[in-house]
């Protein structure tokens, strides 16, 4: 797990100057930066931490301002800590000499962290030789590894089978799963201190009935009527391209399971299925017939 890297650089006391962190998801950057202000004296952040965020639309910064502030010695601290969070891609645009520049002789005072948000291509790869870079994407198949890390900070245990439950009914998406996990040390007790699917289930399902999973589990029973009124429950509260997203994840978990008693070629159709759909929303932008896609996939 990539993330675990920048972890260990946390507690080496961040031995390099300069930093380059890159993710795919925003929500990872954020995590980053909270981390690192963490380690940052809570008397010494408002004079010796920044955060420069270009990807926001109401902030205004120049370059030249970031270099500035790395430039200028810490108060009462032996480290000044700068964040610059966006597209390095845009960033460079404007102010490039003056980064590079600085990157090349940072400040001897300053941790300087570059947050790209995207990927992280070849070109840019050249152009920050050299850097400390650190990816911290998060692969599919580390995910359920990532929750278990996640519950534990909050204090709490989760069990294997209520992981696969969260990522069922949830999805794969960090940021949802996070504010889930978030709610469930709220909310959750056990008396084992390891919480179970019953432990879990009503506080995220809510009032809801029904859940992906089990619209999964109709699909492969080729219960019709059984698939249609779980679908109309969950309309109710998820998003059509979400739906189509987890039961993507769905699917993928039960071919890494070895479930495969319908055999690959039914499981190499559904995904078929799924992705060309996945494909119609976004190329058109507009609402996919669920129903439609039900259909193929009872008739498989």
């Amino acid at each position: 797990m990539s993330f675990q890297e920048f972890f260990k650089e946390i507690e080496r006391q961040l031995p390099s100057q300069v930093y380059l962190l890159y993710a795919s998801d925003h929500f990872l950057l954020r995590e980053a930066v909270i981390e690192i202000k963490k380690f940052v004296p809570f008397e010494q952040r408002e004079f010796n931490f920044h955060v420069f965020d270009f990807s926001s639309p109401e902030e205004k910064f120049s370059i030249e301002q970031v270099i500035d502030v790395a430039n200028t010695a810490p108060f009462f601290s032996k480290r000044r800590f700068i964040v610059l969070i966006g597209n390095l891609q845009r960033l460079l645009k404007n102010g490039s000499k003056r980064l590079h520049s600085y990157l090349s002789n940072p400040a001897p005072f300053s941790i300087f962290f570059l947050c790209h948000e995207g990927a992280f291509k070849k070109e840019m790869r050249e152009r920050f030789k050299g850097l400390k870079t650190i990816s911290l994407d998060i692969k599919e198949s580390d995910i359920p590894s990532w929750i278990k890390c996640r519950t534990r900070s909050k204090g709490f245990e989760i069990s294997d089978i209520a992981v696969d439950y969260l990522l069922g009914v949830v999805g794969p998406d960090l940021g949802l799963l996070s504010a889930e996990i978030e709610k469930i040390s709220l909310l959750g007790k056990s008396a084992s201190g390891v919480l179970s699917v019953d432990d879990i289930s009503k506080i995220i399902e809510g009032n809801n009935s029904y859940t992906p999973f089990n619209l999964v589990e109709a699909l492969e029973e080729r219960n019709t009527e059984k698939v249609f009124r779980i679908y109309k429950t969950l309309r109710q509260t998820t998003e059509t391209y979400n739906i189509i997203g987890i039961l993507n994840w769905l699917y993928g978990r039960l071919m890494s399971m070895d479930r495969r008693d319908k055999g690959d070629k039914y499981i190499l159709k559904t995904f078929e299925i799924l992705h060309s759909a996945d494909i119609d929303i976004k190329s058109s932008g507009r609402d996919f017939p669920m129903e439609y896609l039900l259909l193929k996939l009872l008739r498989l």
